[in-house]
Parts: C-alpha cells; structure tokens; sequence
C-alpha cells in the first residue's frame, strides 16, 4: 500500500488549495479514509474521516463547513478541498486509510502554508 499526499503550496489568509492523494493497494470498498495534519510544534490530528461506504464525512470542529473531503473510486484518488485558510491551518498534511477506530497507515505528507 502507498499513499500519496500532493497539492500543498503557500496560499494568503482566506485563499483555497485542493489536496490529493494517490492511493495503490487500497480497496476502496472497505476502507475508511483521512486527512490528518501536524501543525509546527504541535501533535498529529485528524481533520477529516470519509466513511468506507460513502454515507457520510466527518470533520475537526475547526475545518468545519471551510473544508471538503472526497474521493473518486475509480481513479483511486481521496481530495481534501480547503477554502477560506487561515494561518492556523499551516501544517504537513497527510492522507491516511483506517478503520472506524481511527487511521492505521498514512503516506508522506504535503505543506500548507498560510501567510497572514
């Protein structure tokens, strides 16, 4: 499995980037998906959870109605689509695949920075 995390880059407050992930080994069916992120100096979180049969997206209180999360099937690709950023959403971002309990294996991360 290789997971694949592409898409950050520097961005002004209140402007958007869209994350990708490039998933191999993954099945799609069953899997449970995540964006986490690690802001400097501080803990790994998780900021967005796509449930295995599509039913529903879960987010960290803070991303709340400014970030979106998806996945495409068929391209075996998972998108987090951040808009309106501010400076505390500078942090390495990492996809992720898991379980109901949590993620279990995430791939190597993409920097967002947010310049005030």
């Amino acid at each position: 499995v290789q997971l694949q995390a592409s898409g950050g880059g520097l961005v002004q407050s209140g402007g958007s980037l869209r994350l990708s992930c490039e998933m191999t080994g993954v099945t799609f069916e069953n899997t449970w998906m995540y964006w986490l992120r690690q802001a400097p100096g501080k803990e790994l979180e998780w900021v967005s959870r796509i449930r295995y049969d599509d039913r529903g997206v879960s987010y960290k209180d803070s991303v709340k109605g400014r970030f979106t999360a998806s996945r495409d099937a068929s391209r075996k690709e998972q998108y987090l689509q951040m808009d309106n950023l501010q400076s505390e959403d500078t942090a390495l971002y990492y996809c992720a695949i898991g379980d109901r309990y949590g993620w279990r294996l995430k791939g190597q991360g993409t920097l967002v920075t947010v310049s005030s």
